[in-house]
């Protein structure tokens, strides 16, 4: 993976709050909660979705989910 494939579809301030918190992989998104990304500034509901969608896409899932889900 690159250093940074988070989906050009997230937001800029969603993106920025990925970045802040390290988090600049889909695969870094694993170890992740929803709770955790809503927590974010900038994180909102689409954001997520996006994100959820581009990790379904690689048979990946958030913390605590299944990724065939």
């Amino acid at each position: 993976m690159s250093d940074m494939d988070i989906p050009p579809a997230v937001s800029a301030p969603a993106r920025r709050a990925l970045i802040g918190a390290g988090w600049t992989r889909l695969d870094h998104l694993t170890a992740v909660t929803e709770r955790e990304l809503r927590a974010l500034h900038g994180m909102g509901p689409k954001a997520i979705g996006v994100l959820r969608a581009a990790l379904r896409d690689r048979g990946l899932s958030l913390a605590g989910e299944r990724a065939d889900t």
